[in-house]
């Protein structure tokens, strides 16, 4: 806040009272006096220098603006405040002026009785009387100068034998004195005592909304405590007690610090409305529901979602949600372990979000048509761009899959495609993915991923290392599997082949980055660079995925590329962005044998540029959707013909679909509870297994 900003926060060094110092070619050093030290090191003496000049100009600016900020302090007064100052100062001037009319009375009355005492001294009168009207006389002069002196007015007070009275001179000297003394003190510290108020009154304020958001969250936690007698019966292990629901018994938690847990656990049940008009016409699903009530509700919506694909899902509620109450039972856990309710999630699961890879399937149809290898490579790499398009404004989480979940998408007779996906191992989450073309191409790949959480965003990285845990691959055998990776890169990989040419293409993803997790906007960004080869022909294509700067001139999410032969020689330059589009630009030999001197010159060239990929346009209200594409809005219709384990019969997934949140946060615990105890069983029969030799 406002009223934080003059404190010292640890960690920083306060740019006004920095010194900077350099310590040789490459390093320098920035510290606050001994109780913060930085030692930074630039990457040359050129870059060193650009940064020691760059934070002495900010330390020049931020002294200049602590001298102003102490000279005017009032700017940031409200204007209620200056009213009721200006108010206040008009009333001290009224007074003024009353003490001004009252001192120019007291002078007029205080003349007139020095004159009538000084005739009356002119008298002739006994001696006696003239000592006593001389005294009366000094004491008459000795009024008027102090009535003088209280609104700043020094007079000279003078005896009647011309000479100044000691007591009269010390009050002229005195009381302007005190008053300018009181005025300057006034001013001085006027200024400081206003801010001190603004700050009292911002804390005020600050602590009535707190207040509010505690009346809130105690009343949502006295709903959640009513309707936790409404939530699934305990399963054996789980603690018997519909309480533990809301308040995980010790061994629920310590579950959580378990290395079987990953991405899962939702240990507090967030009661949200239902949303009206978005509540099934079968039997209410609610968490006491059972995998047969749910079936016949399936059953019941699949009829008219086979005909025609559905161009919109129910909208997503606007329900918020206190950070800090998931985050306060999450501290010292890995990021991969905090428990997160679905309001985090949006209603498809990681395998159909793998399977929206495949939104541009046409940029490899047409890669299939292609005679040259090198223009095939183009459209496999734009492809591989394409799939991040999704990212760019789909910041929710999708559900991880249970261990043995599968998500098929038939569209043989649409798009010419079939795709299957499988969980194969839940820690560390993997998946194995399968699709097939008539037009002639198959693509697979085993996607697994790690992530870490640094403060202000996170970085999601694909792994390279085959899966440990042992699970099933519906597409094709296990050990088939294993054999095929003697020649190509293993798990982390993505293969494409191509059935006429028998072109060979592997490729890795890029690190994703979801910035301003705690605070702010989330946003995606695409970092890292990807190498496509071709195993068959040697050929590569390189792609550079430009992280966003701030400071940066380019455009924001950058792609670069280029397509070489085996020897190194580019053909086709590649430009566009992952988010929008991807245009190709072939090479033209300029005067030198090789093509480094024309890569210039292929920018240049825009009758070459051919348009690859553009991102398709999202569907109306896409906002009130996830921001869900075409595709991304059908993937979750249920469909006829689909295994027990597809995706699209997840109770919790479906139940947020529909908008009823609370009830998905139960079913979730649930399945999840149910995967704990699976996996318990199958290491403790593995552990007998191992003592039976």
């Amino acid at each position: 806040s406002k009223a934080e900003m003059g404190h010292t926060c640890r960690g920083t060094i306060n740019l006004a009272t920095a010194n900077i110092t350099v310590e040789d070619s490459c390093n320098f050093i920035i510290s606050n006096g001994g109780a913060q030290t930085y030692h930074l090191k630039a990457s040359s003496e050129v870059e060193r220098q650009r940064w020691v000049t760059a934070l002495e100009l900010a330390k020049a600016k931020a002294v200049k603006m602590l001298e102003e900020s102490d000279d005017s302090g009032d700017e940031s007064v409200s204007q209620t405040d200056k009213t009721e100052l200006q108010n206040t100062l008009r009333i001290l001037s009224s007074k003024v002026e009353d003490l001004s009319t009252c001192n120019d009375l007291i002078a007029k009355h205080g003349t007139a009785l020095q004159r009538s005492l000084s005739e009356l001294e002119a008298l002739r009168l006994p001696p006696d009387s003239t000592d006593k009207i001389k005294q009366v006389n000094e004491r008459a002069t000795l009024f008027r100068i102090t009535s003088n002196a209280m609104i700043n007015v020094s007079g000279r007070a003078e005896d009647s034998s011309g000479g100044r009275a000691p007591l009269a001179s010390l009050l002229s000297a005195v009381f302007p004195q005190a008053c300018r003394d009181f005025m300057l003190l006034a001013q001085t510290h006027g200024k400081k005592w206003q801010k001190s108020l603004q700050q009292e009154r911002d804390q005020r304020i600050r602590l009535e909304e707190t207040l509010e958001q505690l009346a809130k969250q105690h009343n949502h936690l006295e709903r959640a405590f009513r309707g936790a007698t409404v939530l699934p019966a305990s399963t054996p292990g789980t603690g018997g007690s519909s309480k533990d629901l809301c308040c995980p018994s010790k061994g629920d938690l310590s579950d959580e610090d378990d290395d079987n847990n990953e991405f899962f656990d939702a240990p507090e049940i967030f009661p949200m409305p239902d949303i009206m008009g978005h509540k099934r016409t079968g039997s209410n699903i609610s968490g006491t529901s059972s995998d047969i009530s749910l079936d016949e509700q399936y059953k019941h919506q699949v009829e008219d979602t086979k005909k025609e694909k559905r161009t919109r899902i129910p909208y997503k509620p606007n329900y918020s949600l206190n950070l800090w109450s998931i985050m306060k039972n999450c501290i010292g856990k890995e990021l991969s372990k905090i428990p997160m309710p679905v309001n985090f999630n949006e209603p498809l699961s990681m395998l159909q979000r793998l399977t929206e890879d495949l939104e541009y399937h046409e940029l490899l149809d047409r890669a299939a048509r292609c005679e040259s290898s090198l223009e095939q490579l183009c459209y496999v790499a734009a492809f591989t761009v394409s799939s991040y398009s999704t990212t760019v404004f789909r910041t929710s989480k999708p559900f991880n899959p249970l261990l043995g979940e599968t998500f098929e998408l038939d569209r043989l007779e649409e798009n010419g495609y079939r795709s299957l996906c499988e969980q194969v191992s839940h820690h560390p989450p993997a998946a194995a993915h399968h699709a097939d073309s008539k037009h002639g191409w198959t693509l697979r790949q085993e996607i697994k991923i790690t992530s870490k959480f640094r403060g202000k965003y996170l970085s999601i990285m694909p792994l390279g290392e085959h899966p440990r845990e042992r699970g099933g691959f519906s597409g094709q055998p296990q050990a088939s599997r294993r054999g095929s990776r003697h020649s190509f890169p293993p798990s982390g990989t993505i293969h494409c082949v191509f059935h006429s040419s028998g072109n060979h293409y592997t490729w890795k993803k890029v690190t994703t980055t979801v910035h301003n997790i705690i605070v702010g906007k989330l946003w995606i960004d695409q970092s890292g660079e990807i190498e496509i080869v071709n195993h068959k022909t040697g050929d590569k294509c390189s792609l550079k995925f430009v992280p966003y700067s701030y400071f940066s001139r380019d455009v924001a999410r950058k792609v670069t590329g280029e397509v070489m032969d085996p020897s190194g020689k580019v053909h086709f330059v590649l430009l566009g962005t992952w988010d929008e589009k991807m245009d190709c630009y072939k090479v033209q030999v300029g005067t030198g044998d090789n093509g480094a001197e024309a890569r210039p010159r292929a920018h240049e060239a825009e009758d070459s540029r051919v348009l690859l990929w553009k991102r398709n346009p999202l569907p109306k209200y896409a906002e009130n959707m996830y921001y869900f594409s075409e595709l991304a809005l059908t993937l979750n219709a249920p469909e006829n013909g689909t295994a027990p384990t597809d995706s699209r019969r997840r109770p919790d997934q479906r139940l947020m679909e529909n908008g009823r949140w609370d009830e998905a946060n139960a079913e979730k615990q649930r399945l999840e509870e149910k995967q704990r105890l699976s996996r318990k069983r199958r290491e403790a029969e593995a552990a007998r297994a191992t003592e039976d030799g």
